[in-house]
């Protein structure tokens, strides 16, 4: 495996497995795109992606340990089958649609001013994740540990509180509509 330490990389357009069987630490990718890529064995440490395009791109097979990602698409992307250990990540300005988050932990877990329409957080342990200013139109939360989760400044989210764990969970009134979407009535 190889191990690169400490690199930039600009403006690269990957191919399928051009990054696999790597290691990388304390790297920043700007301007990058790895949509064409199948995700083999790569870990990612303490890395920094800026305005990359990760749209549909396969990472079943990747490890994020400490990883930032800055204004990037990374829409219909399955980050379930990654490597569970030192599991961190953080998101800011991204566009997540239709991706899926299905059984992780993402405790304390910053998404930040992202759009997050139809994403699947299903059974995923979201305790002490901070949802700011973030779009959660469709969002599925069913079986999802979110305690002491901060949704006060996002919107569009429906929650079932009788089907997500949601103790201590931060909520404004001008969204707590979410929460009662179940109960068909209506908030003014």
């Amino acid at each position: 495996m190889a191990y690169i330490l400490d690199i930039e990389f600009n403006n690269i357009l990957y191919d399928k497995d051009e990054v696999n069987f790597k290691e990388f630490e304390s790297c920043t990718f700007s301007h990058c795109d790895f949509s064409k890529c199948v995700f083999l064995s790569v870990t990612f440490i303490d890395c920094v992606f800026n305005n990359c395009n990760f749209n549909s791109t396969k990472i079943n097979y990747a490890a994020l340990r400490s990883v930032t990602f800055n204004h990037c698409n990374i829409q219909e992307v399955n980050f379930a089958m990654c490597d569970k250990l030192i599991f961190e990540i953080t998101f800011n300005h991204c566009v997540l649609d239709f991706s899926k988050f299905y059984t992780l932990k993402l405790k304390g877990t910053s998404f930040s001013h992202c759009s997050i329409i139809a994403v699947d957080f299903m059974s995923a342990d979201l305790t002490e994740t901070v949802f700011d200013c973030c779009d959660l139109y469709r969002s599925e939360f069913d079986k999802a540990i979110a305690n002491k989760a901060n949704f006060k400044t996002s919107s569009n989210f429906t929650i079932n509180p009788e089907r997500t764990k949601l103790k201590k969970a931060i909520f404004s009134i001008d969204n707590l509509k979410g929460l009662l979407t179940k109960y068909d009535i209506v908030v003014n």
